[in-house]
């Protein structure tokens, strides 16, 4: 027998930016809520983000002396999205041209700190702010909001279908972690804030090319489960085969002592004060090891020559504009950068860095031999080098061999792989942010917020995918308690 739980009034589903969001939203309106997550954390995709944040009119910017407006924000994304060659959904970027100046302030209010604003072209002022210490103080500040203001939160619970009513969507069934199936229907309407679908094999498969397709995802738990289901129900998708490229990044590592520290206000303001007074030489080492888990090698590394060889220690030609899509082409999408004394001197400062995380810091050789040691390899020799990768060393020697001049010692970094950070496709929505079946009818109190429910809304460049989610999922949950 299935359980049933009717005893709240709203229900979100996802726990990342757009679903704590929602619940913070509905929650201090005085509306009782259940988050249900899938994995075993708040946070989605929002955990792994840079942690950009882009907005007009901001305190920030007020400091700073620029002056701005949410109008020319809303004109300046025509250049922002000029290379998209999709369709944009101009009711809903006006949604968060306009509401993203409050949800900043809203967000400061929280606890959370940035750093900026910093310059990003095609932008006409500078309006990308970034997150300090890193993007895990968004879980952090939000999670705890959301368990503050009284809203329960169930984990390992998977969104499984849509329960139809007569009229309207009633509620979801839901899978707890321990394989029981549960019957949720809130008695005022459910927020669908379950991400994007980049880790989704059939949704892949069906809209993108195989570069795609066999690329990583960031965020293993993206299966697109809101989108595929809204779909099942009479929803449709726009702009789905709108994806970023594949983008190369260093495999994950564990959290270190650094990242282990709690991101509270305290100490966010302590590193924006740090950032803002001390000399870079002082702060920098302390903000890298928060950012080195997170970024990815720049194409200058190869412009210099560096090369990439695969796991059998065989080169990889880098010749394409995205070396990413090089990389993902391989079974097993895994590589390692290797670089020899020249280059290991040469990228060790201004102005060779192996990584850049927008507006925040460079990295150099020397920010990941402290902080990623784990994909950080020096030896005085190809055979020793070969030896702590574990790659056949004939073939690291003729790939080596292939270097102009190379001269040991030899440094490698890896393992990086070919990653998909976020594809673009939603549910189409609303300017209500209610999900649209057929005909373009609402559904009936059923709402899409974040990646779910993007309904073709362009957000190219740093900062405007993490704005949406946050605009979205308050609009959200305003508009379901207003109707």
């Amino acid at each position: 027998m299935v359980a049933k739980r009717d005893d709240f009034d709203v229900l979100v589903v996802g726990g990342g930016g757009a679903g704590m969001a929602a619940s913070i939203e509905a929650a201090r309106a005085g509306a009782k809520v259940l988050l249900i997550e899938k994995a075993a954390a708040l946070g989605g995709t929002t955990r792994w983000s840079v942690g950009s944040f882009t907005s007009s009119c901001t305190p920030h910017q007020a400091r700073a002396g620029i002056k701005d407006s949410t109008e020319a924000h809303f004109a300046d994304l025509d250049k922002v999205n000029a290379l998209a060659k999709f369709p944009d959904n101009l009711a809903l970027r006006r949604l968060l041209t306009e509401n993203s100046p409050d949800t900043f302030r809203w967000l400061l209010d929280l606890g959370l700190e940035f750093v900026g604003p910093n310059p990003e072209p095609p932008h006409r002022v500078p309006r990308m702010h970034n997150i300090v210490p890193g993007s895990v103080a968004f879980p952090y500040h939000l999670g705890r909001e959301c368990r503050r203001l009284g809203v329960e939160i169930a984990l390992d619970t998977a969104l499984e279908d849509l329960l139809v009513t007569e009229r309207a969507i009633g509620g979801v069934r839901a899978t707890t972690g321990d394989g029981r199936q549960i019957e949720l229907c809130p008695r005022l309407g459910t927020i669908l804030a379950t991400g994007d679908f980049s880790a989704s094999s059939d949704l892949r498969r069906r809209f993108f090319p195989d570069e795609i397709v066999h690329a990583e995802p960031v965020n293993r738990d993206s299966t697109g489960d809101g989108i595929r289901i809204g779909e099942r129900h009479g929803a449709g998708i726009l702009n789905g085969p709108h994806c970023n490229a594949p983008r190369m990044r260093f495999v994950p590592g564990k959290a270190n002592l650094i990242q282990r520290i709690p991101p509270t206000r305290m100490v966010a303001r302590t590193m924006r004060w740090s950032w803002d007074y001390l000399p870079a030489g002082l702060i920098r080492p302390f903000v890298m090891k928060f950012l080195t888990t997170m970024l990815g090698p720049e194409p200058r590394l190869f412009e210099r020559g560096a090369i990439l060889v695969g796991s059998d220690g065989q080169r990889i030609p880098v010749g394409s504009k995205n070396i990413a899509v090089d990389l993902v082409q391989r079974p097993d999408n895994i590589g390692y950068i290797i670089l020899d004394k020249r280059l290991k001197h040469s990228f060790s400062g201004w102005p060779d860095f192996v990584s850049t995380a927008p507006g925040i810091a460079y990295a150099y050789l020397g920010d990941y031999r402290a902080g990623r040691k784990d994909i950080y390899f020096e030896a005085g020799s190809v055979d020793a080098l070969a030896a702590m990768l574990n790659l056949p060393a004939g073939n690291l020697r003729n790939s080596i061999g292939g270097m102009e001049a190379a001269e040991p010692p030899f440094v490698a970094l890896g393992p990086v792989r070919g990653y998909v950070t976020i594809t673009e496709g939603g549910l189409a929505v609303s300017d209500k942010l209610e999900v649209l079946g057929e005909g373009g009818r609402p559904l009936g109190r059923l709402y899409a917020a974040g990646s779910t429910g993007q309904g073709g809304l362009l957000i190219e460049g740093h900062g405007h995918h993490i704005s949406w989610a946050f605009v979205s999922g308050r609009l959200a949950a305003r508009n379901l308690l207003a109707a």
